[in-house]
């Protein structure tokens, strides 16, 4: 499905913005920024794509829109710097795609995740408003809560689904979650209308982390820019095997094992596929997704509650 046009709008002018987000930054920390830009356009047109005006999109009203923008600009560099250090917290040199550390040296990575850290610090301290401010700062202290959860729970077969979900929020859902209501906010929505958008942030990122980690079990190495099964190799258990682990024994001891046998992996990867795992996590991200498109049902039928609404469906469209 194609994008709305103002989210293309949008995307497009946030993906310039954010590779100029290091201005007055010599050249290469450009070049720092746009080398993992890429992919990562969803949290800013969740900002920018906002309430300002009922029935009416955000980037329709230009003067309403530059808190949004702001926003939408901070969030982004926060994207970034969430990706560069997951890169640098998995060390994976498997990846298609070039990250920081592999061009430059894992010193040049932390500084540039510094560099952004302050840029996006920057950003925050201009919007002037201490709600969004708080509600953003939380997104950074979730982030470094997913990624200690996630290292404490590797090949931890007794992980249950509330616990991904958990780490799940706190990894991904928690920065769209708080770029949605920030936008509410700084269109001067009723509570009940921020606290809606909040919750569709919320379940439109978990909907969107479930629909990453069954990619992993059904895209090639191609497709994925990395080894298929790369989160199960290194003992990140997602919703399809710990939904298999409930119906394949067999997987839990190749898990407990911690792959130690040669081709113990694609036996593994072949498990969750026979066990419906995969199934069961499509219902799952299918679930997360009509609760986010239910949270719409506050606003007015309009171009930006659309935009708003296909967002769920694209993230959807691609397990279908």
């Amino acid at each position: 499905m194609a994008a709305p046009s103002s989210s293309l709008a949008s995307s497009s002018h946030l993906s310039r913005r954010a590779a100029a987000a290091a201005s007055p930054a010599p050249p290469h920390h450009h070049q720092l920024l746009r080398c993992r830009w890429a992919g990562r356009r969803a949290q800013g047109v969740c900002s920018v794509v906002s309430p300002s005006k009922p029935g009416v999109a955000a980037v329709d009203v230009p003067a309403a829109a530059i808190p949004g923008v702001m926003v939408a600009e901070r969030t982004s560099v926060s994207s970034l710097l969430e990706v560069v250090a997951d890169d640098l917290l998995k060390l994976n040199n498997n990846l298609k795609s070039e990250t920081i550390h592999q061009m430059y040296g894992t010193r040049v990575a932390v500084l540039a995740g510094d560099f952004m850290f302050a840029q996006s610090s920057w950003f925050l301290a201009n919007l002037e408003n201490i709600e969004v401010i708080k509600l953003i700062s939380q997104v950074i202290k979730d982030f470094a809560s997913g990624e200690i959860k996630q290292a404490s729970t590797l090949f931890d077969c007794d992980i249950t689904l509330d616990d991904y979900l958990l780490k799940s929020y706190y990894k991904t859902a928690s920065l769209i979650a708080a770029s949605t209501r920030s936008a509410a906010i700084f269109s001067g929505v009723s509570t009940a209308m921020c606290e809606q958008m909040y919750e569709y942030g919320r379940n439109l990122g978990l909907s969107f982390q479930v629909v990453d980690d069954i990619l992993d079990f059904t895209q090639s190495a191609e497709q994925l820019g990395k080894p298929a099964g790369s989160d199960l190799a290194k003992g990140n258990l997602t919703a399809p095997v710990i939904f298999a682990l409930q119906d394949e024994p067999q997987l839990r001891e190749i898990i407990d094992s911690e792959f130690s046998d040669t081709d113990s992996l694609a036996t593994a990867i072949e498990l969750v596929h026979r066990s419906g795992g995969i199934k069961r996590a499509h219902e799952l991200a299918r679930e997360k997704g009509d609760l986010a498109i239910q949270n719409l049902q506050c606003l007015p039928r309009s171009e930006f509650r659309s935009t708003l609404e296909n967002m769920v469906k694209y993230n959807l469209e691609r397990i279908d």
